[in-house]
Parts: C-alpha cells; sequence; structure tokens
C-alpha cells in the first residue's frame, strides 16, 4: 500500500509517497520537470515488496510548498538542501536513489554532501555529461548566456499543456501513454506564480552543467553502482549520456529501452524488473 504523506522540513512543507516496509533497503525516487511523485504510480507497488520507498515532490512542484518566486530562491542547490533535509527527517540514513530528469543534479549533489549515504544509483534518463544534451536545450542555453527578458520570454512555449504532452508522447507508443501525467503537470503549472518558478529553474539549470565535472569525479572516486535504464528516444537527454557513465564507472550497467523521456509510462515493469535484477 502507498501512503501519502507530508513532512515539514525546517517550516517548509513536502509531500511524498510511502511504501514498502521500514527496515528494507531504503530507496529514494527524485522526479523532474514538470512532474511530480505523481510519475512513479506505477513503479513503487512493482518495487514495495523489496525496498522501504520514499518519492517526494520537489520544492515548488506537485503538492510540496510552491512560495512565490518574489520570497524563495529557485536554485537547484536550494531544492538539493530541502530534499537532503527531508531525508534526514524521514530517517533515510543510506539508501538507493532513482533520478529522473531535475531529480539528476538533485540526487548527485546529495550524492557530493554525503558519498557515505549512497548505497546504489539508478539514473532513468538522468544526465551528467555535456554529449547527453540534445540540440532541445539550445533555447534555454541561449538565456543562460544571455539572460534576457526576450530570451526568458521565449522559454514560456516549454510550460504550455501542448508542450508538456508533447514530452510524454514524443519517441513513445502514444497509444500507451495515458493523458493523466501530463494533464496533472499542466495543472499545477497553470498555478498563479508557477511559471515563473519553472523558468528560474530554467536559468538555473547552467549550474548543474557546470557541476557536471564535480559529478564524474564522484563517479570516479566512488564508483558507486549504477544503473542507467533511459528511454533511448528521449529528445532532451541522449543515450550518449547513459553509454558516458561507464567512462567513469567501468561496471555501470546501461540499458536502453524503446521509448521516450518519460519511460515509466510506458515501461515501467521493464524498469522495475531492471532495478530488481540490479539491486537484488
Amino acid at each position: 500500500m502507498t501512503t501519502y504523506r507530508t513532512a515539514d522540513v525546517d517550516g517548509f512543507t513536502v509531500f511524498y509517497r510511502e511504501a514498502g516496509t521500514p527496515g528494507a533497503p531504503k530507496l529514494l525516487l527524485l522526479h523532474g520537470f514538470p512532474s511530480s511523485g505523481h510519475m512513479f504510480r506505477d513503479l513503487i507497488p512493482l518495487l514495495a515488496e523489496r525496498f522501504h520507498i520514499v518519492a517526494p515532490d520537489l520544492p515548488g512542484f506537485g503538492r510540496s510548498d510552491m512560495p512565490q518566486a518574489s520570497d524563495f530562491t529557485y536554485t537547484f542547490d536550494r531544492i538539493a538542501e530541502i530534499i537532503d533535509r527531508f531525508t534526514e527527517v524521514v530517517g533515510f540514513d543510506r539508501y538507493a536513489i532513482y533520478v529522473f530528469d531535475y531529480g539528476a543534479p538533485t540526487g548527485f549533489r546529495l550524492a557530493l554532501k554525503h558519498p557515505e549515504r549512497i548505497a546504489a544509483i539508478i539514473s532513468q534518463n538522468g544526465n551528467a555529461y555535456e554529449e547527453g544534451l540534445s540540440d532541445g536545450w539550445n533555447p534555454i542555453q541561449t538565456y543562460w548566456r544571455d539572460p534576457t527578458p526576450a530570451n526568458r520570454e521565449a522559454l514560456r512555449g516549454f510550460l504550455k499543456p501542448e508542450a508538456v504532452a508533447w514530452q510524454y508522447t514524443h519517441g513513445a507508443p502514444a497509444e500507451m501513454v495515458a493523458p493523466d501525467g501530463h494533464s496533472l503537470d499542466s495543472f499545477y503549472l497553470a498555478r498563479p506564480g508557477n511559471e515563473d518558478v519553472q523558468l528560474d529553474l530554467f536559468g538555473d539549470y547552467k549550474s548543474n552543467v557546470a557541476l557536471y565535472p564535480a559529478f564524474q569525479a564522484y563517479f570516479r572516486a566512488h564508483r558507486p553502482p549504477l544503473l542507467a535504464v533511459w528511454g533511448k528516444n528521449d529528445p532532451f537527454f541522449l543515450p550518449p549520456g547513459a553509454e558516458a557513465f561507464k567512462r567513469d564507472i567501468p561496471n555501470a550497467v546501461v540499458r536502453f529501452l524503446d521509448t521516450g523521456h518519460f519511460a515509466l509510462e510506458t515501461h515501467a515493469g521493464d524498469v522495475a524488473a531492471a532495478i530488481r535484477d540490479f539491486l537484488g
């Protein structure tokens, strides 16, 4: 059974899903843009017999607190600080992490800060290498280089419902993609002030790319067990980003699925089986 809870993280409310038995190996699931812990709805029941799972909504996403951008600094450093404290509040002292999209720079920051806490890494389209970035990032990279109001405004198209739906269906068997996920994401994106939250994070994503060398140095120094399970048709994070993990972690396991960015929408069973084999 999955339960739905909130944690008080130094005054910041983090909503999370929890399943499994306390005392079982711990697994932290970190979602990406523009989703929430809802993206793990099919995966959690497939893993709950083996693991103690928590899946928080990142700050500004889902049902976690979303302060206005004028009152809160939306950076990946800040998100990672809150999730780091969240793990302490819920008693996750050593755990495997499943990272996807925005969850990757969040989780990798936790690994840099507390390498002793990270038992293993599952990266599902969670990038840490420049060769993994597609041309789809070009408009955002333009904003990094020249953060003018016009370049910021040009990014609002990524937040439209049709763009969110496209992220789910591109490269995937569309008839297998339930509309519920991207419809819920668009509901949360439409909240007053959320567009500014997302645009601030688009701008700060450059801090993640700047940390890629540090992430890679962590991989080389600590060699965490790592599984990269990748939707190979992802329009944002390319297969070379998955293959690159083996450069720093030679024993990394890399598997490709014939689907897109949100691989769990169509291949949750395959991902769960790969995780069970990998962490078995």
